[in-house]
């Protein structure tokens, strides 16, 4: 369960960061507890996740105050993970201050997600591609809501599109996540560096000394036949073999939707491309997911939350499975146990889908608390439940909906 606004940690710090987690309701006091975890240092770069609860501003001010002009990245969070704890009401706050030069990634911002998604990732990766080496390690952090009324999301499929695009041939590690405010999509903002920004994306570009492990949880199972997409505009997927949507999913799950939006379905299940050999076994890691993002019964068409399916896509409809979740965090953290590599991480971020927080999925356990039970507690760990996650997936990165993403990062010897 989420733990109690009295509770903070932090990990036993090593050469190259120092992590901290702390909740409470007043934004400078959960800074104030955080420095005094992090102790009496001096970071080249603060990566920082915000409750949603909390100013923006005043966090800004409140760390700028301790740490000077220190460059800050990250920005809001539906909640925070780490340190042993882990919350999603909003008034956490997790940091990763990194201490040794050799390991501190360049920054690099684009402000133009509003003008379009694909044309900013576009040139945030040409911003970077001559600077970055081949397969660096990137971090890309953006906000997820482009506008509340009505919602609009800022589309990661798009982002990474361009990003790829702008890459001009290159090959970068890319991995990321969409930032909100919390776990209803009200907002969501950055911290890029200099100050807090809207329709934004920061990219941190790591030097070659620094290398990437990436596991990615999943939780959803095939529960029908393959289909085809035979009707969609962008997000919005109208006709399945020819049928509404929306009829075919009702149908296949056995339910009637409770809600006139088709918000619930978001709470049951996806839609899944499966990549690969079609009539290969059942793999979890095949599976390209998207949430549902609502519903509408008069036209009888479903939303998703990325509009990266195109007319003649065969899916199948994925039950969300609380049971295979938290078999797929025991099989993802013992994965990472067994690599066993040379050299331990100097850090471990967790990227984590909003959705499956207890809170959202009705799980009986917090996956994320089970992540932690079973990895190296001296492995310094910062996680955050994202909108959207991006992680590798064959040659490239793509996004993700419904998983964990489990990064560990090493410092790997000249």
């Amino acid at each position: 369960m989420p733990s109690s606004p009295a509770t903070d940690q932090t990990e036993v710090p090593n050469n190259s960061v120092h992590v901290a987690y702390a909740i409470h309701y007043d934004t400078a006091t959960v800074v104030e507890r955080c420095c005094t975890l992090l102790g009496q240092i001096q970071p080249v770069l603060l990566l920082v996740f915000c409750g949603g609860k909390h100013d923006p501003a005043a966090a800004l001010a409140a760390l700028r105050a301790v740490y000077g002009a220190t460059p800050l990245v990250g920005g809001s969070a539906a909640g925070a993970i780490g340190c042993g704890e882990l919350g999603y009401s909003g008034m956490e706050l997790g940091i990763v201050a990194f201490l040794a030069s050799d390991v501190v990634p360049r920054i690099h911002v684009t402000h133009n997600l509003l003008a379009g998604e694909a044309q900013a990732g576009e040139a945030l990766a040409r911003d970077l591609a001559g600077q970055a080496a081949d397969d660096a390690v990137v971090l890309l952090f953006f906000d997820s809501v482009a506008s509340t009324v009505p919602l609009r999301l800022h589309y990661a499929s798009a982002i990474v599109e361009g990003f790829h695009a702008g890459l001009g041939g290159k090959t970068v590690n890319l991995i990321g996540g969409g930032l909100l405010t919390d776990l209803n999509l009200s907002d969501g903002w950055v911290f890029d560096g200099e100050g807090v920004s809207k329709h934004a994306a920061v990219a941190l570009v790591f030097p070659p000394n620094v290398r990437a492990e990436t596991v990615v949880m999943h939780g959803c199972r095939p529960v029908s036949s393959f289909m085809e997409i035979t009707r969609i505009d962008g997000a919005v997927v109208h006709e399945l073999d020819g049928e509404a949507a929306l009829t075919v999913i009702e149908r296949m799950l056995g339910l009637r939707l409770g809600s006139t939006d088709g918000s619930d379905l978001s709470l049951v299940a996806t839609l899944g491309e499966k990549h690969g050999d079609p009539f290969a076994p059942y793999d979890e890691n095949a599976y390209v997911n998207r949430l549902i993002l609502g519903a509408d019964r008069a036209s009888g068409s479903i939303t998703l939350f990325e509009p990266d399916f195109r007319r003649g896509t065969r899916v199948q409809i994925m039950a969300r499975d609380n049971a295979l979740m938290l078999d797929s965090v025991r099989h993802g953290t013992a994965a990472v146990r067994a690599r066993r590599p040379a050299v331990k991480p100097f850090l471990s971020l967790y990227i984590d889908c909003a959705g499956r927080a207890s809170a959202r999925s009705g799980a009986p356990l917090e996956e994320a608390g089970l992540l932690m039970q079973d990895l190296d507690p001296s492995v310094p760990l910062l996680g955050f439940y994202s909108g959207v996650e991006i992680a590798p997936f064959g040659s490239y990165s793509r996004p993700l909906d419904w998983t964990g993403v489990l990064t560990s990062l090493t410092r790997v010897p000249a």
